[in-house]
């Protein structure tokens, strides 16, 4: 890949380039911030029930850690690659790197998680059985590549549609990022047809057919590796791999924190595993002890060692970044940089099995998980069949039904797959206490006016 044609400040919706105080993907950034469907991630489950008494994470705060991790990542890469291949650079790429790469991974892990539905990974789940389960009556309304996205729901590639897609009676491109920053959440860069598993950028995948031109219009602008025209497939783009470590550092991390303070880990299990993690990169943990003996809160004493913690592996992932950069511009890394880590580190190798056994596994997290797939099922059912059938179909109920369905998200112009995607987009976007509220309503478990 040149690295003078792998970023543009072209954006979704066509509009033309303004001059302004703040660089484009600054601008992305605050586009983000300023958006309804970011503002929404604060009361979405990230691991933990919300809300308790206890302030964990939830996707809102998940994401501005992640964003803070992303723009120092992006900042350290930008200043590595305008170092280090400035012969090869125009003078506007090497301001990009040196300047704006930062903005860039802080605003796409900003918006990383804006895909995703209420009920963290069960929603995904519950959208996708919805249509296993109903597979003899809904299946031949659709091509084979329409199923493929419907009974494959993925959170990513809902967050392009999400941030791209023009909503009825709103504006064209969505909320109108750059190319470049959407290019930097593509984890999954191919079509739902091409998913398999065992290959990193194909293990799920990365748009629905409704936004295909978009992503396409994407990959040729930041001109991504091309692996396959039937079905579309490319390679990641250099930037993904930095977004995604981002993200893999902070939920490795954060849970264990928010763990240890709702009591499910304790102080003992959660001080030993940083300390140890701490310890495995750098041996010298002298001025770490010499900090501890000075802390005597429990909490304060594991906020100080995930600070340690973020900030070993941050030095970890751009090592490793550096030491793989070749390898990543040829789209030929197998493995996500931290991945690459834990597998030479028993430490961050013990946190993950720790993390499955007592925290991912805990009952309270069980509970939230089945509650919200069951929610997000029956809201589903509740509007889908009504939504397929022709107007002159309809009886009074399917009529009440569709009159919930904001007009933003009624296509009764489209096809059944674009009425579909409207339901969905109104599903997956409601916020854990909205959907289990109108799921209560419509079921007749609470009956009365609420505004």
């Amino acid at each position: 890949m040149n690295l003078n044609q792998i970023f543009t400040n072209q954006r979704t919706g066509n509009n033309p380039h303004t001059i302004a105080s703040r660089t484009d993907f600054q601008r992305d950034f605050d586009r983000i911030i300023f958006s309804a469907a970011f503002r929404r991630l604060q009361n979405k489950t990230q691991v933990f029930p919300l809300p308790g008494s206890v302030f964990v994470h939830n996707r809102l705060t998940h994401s501005l850690e992640v964003s803070s991790v992303g723009r120092s990542l992006g900042s350290i890469i930008g200043e590595f690659i305008s170092e280090s291949f400035k012969s090869d650079l125009t003078e506007d790429s090497k301001n990009f790197y040196l300047h704006n790469l930062g903005n860039v991974i802080a605003a796409a892990c900003l918006c990383h998680d804006v895909g995703n539905p209420a009920f963290g990974h069960s929603g995904e789940d519950a959208i996708a059985s919805y249509f296993e389960r109903n597979e003899r009556d809904l299946k031949p309304k659709f091509s084979e590549k329409e199923w493929a996205d419907l009974v494959n729901f993925e959170g990513n590639a809902n967050a392009i549609r999400v941030l791209a897609h023009q909503q009825q009676g709103k504006d064209e491109g969505g909320i109108q990022l750059t190319l470049t920053t959407l290019a930097s959440i593509a984890k999954y860069p191919c079509e739902a047809i091409a998913r398999q598993k065992g290959i990193i950028h194909r293990k799920k995948f990365g748009f629905f057919q409704n936004e295909k031109e978009t992503f396409l219009e994407i990959a040729e602008r930041t001109n991504l590796i091309c692996e396959s025209h039937e079905p579309h497939i490319f390679k990641r783009h250099p930037f993904v791999w930095l977004v995604e470590a981002a993200d893999d550092i902070c939920y490795n991390i954060i849970d264990m924190e928010d763990a240890h303070r709702l009591g499910i880990v304790s102080t003992a299990d959660c001080e030993n595993l940083f300390f140890e993690l701490i310890k495995s990169e750098n041996p010298d943990t002298k001025r770490v002890k010499e900090k501890l003996t000075s802390i005597s809160n429990d909490n304060e004493r594991i906020s100080y060692l995930r600070a340690k913690v973020i900030n070993a592996l941050i030095n970890k992932s751009i090592e490793t970044y550096k030491d793989n950069f070749e390898t990543i511009l040829q789209g030929n890394l197998d493995k996500a940089l931290l991945d690459i880590f834990k597998s030479n580190n028993k430490t961050l190798q013990d946190i993950e099995s720790f993390s499955i056994e007592k925290i991912y596994n805990h009952k309270a997290v069980v509970e939230i998980e089945n509650a919200g797939y069951n929610v997000m099922y029956e809201l589903l059912d509740h509007f889908i069949p009504s939504v397929l059938k022709s107007k002159d179909e309809r009886k009074s109920y399917d009529k009440m039904a569709l009159k919930l369905l904001p007009n933003q998200f009624l296509y009764e112009n489209g096809t059944e797959y674009q009425k579909v995607l409207g339901v969905i987009d109104f599903v997956s976007g409601m916020t854990d206490n909205y959907a289990t509220d109108l799921y209560r309503k419509i079921k007749g478990i609470d009956i009365g006016m609420t505004m």
